[in-house]
C-alpha cells in the first residue's frame, strides 16, 4: 500500500495548469544551473592557464640560467598578468551575455 504524502503546512502547493508552463519552469532553472557551472569551468580554465605560463616562464628561465630572483618575479608577473586578464575577459563575457539577454527579451517577438 502507499502511504499519505505528509506536506508541510506551510508549504505553498504547487499547481500547474499546464504541461507548457511546467516546462518552462524547468527549463528555467536548468539554465540558471548550467549558466552558473559554465562560469566555474571558465574559472578553472583561467586558473590552468595561469599556473601554466607561469610555471613555462620559471622553467625557461631557469633552463637559460637566469638568475633565480628574476626568474621568479617574472613567473609571477606573467601569472598576474594572465590571471587578470583572463578575470577581464570572464567580465565582459559575462556582461555582454546579460547585455544580449536583455536586448533579446526587450523586442517584441
Amino acid at each position: 500500500m502507499r502511504q499519505k504524502s505528509h506536506v508541510h503546512p506551510g508549504q505553498l502547493p504547487l499547481q500547474f495548469d499546464s504541461q507548457a508552463e511546467l516546462e518552462r519552469l524547468i527549463e528555467r532553472r536548468v539554465a540558471q544551473r548550467f549558466e552558473a557551472e559554465a562560469f566555474r569551468w571558465r574559472l578553472r580554465i583561467v586558473m590552468i592557464e595561469t599556473l601554466l605560463l607561469a610555471s613555462l616562464v620559471l622553467m625557461a628561465g631557469l633552463a637559460l640560467g637566469q638568475p633565480i630572483h628574476t626568474v621568479v618575479r617574472a613567473a609571477v608577473l606573467v601569472g598576474a598578468s594572465c590571471f587578470a586578464a583572463g578575470m577581464l575577459l570572464l567580465g565582459l563575457s559575462f556582461s555582454g551575455t546579460r547585455l544580449f539577454a536583455r536586448l533579446r527579451r526587450g523586442r517584441p517577438q
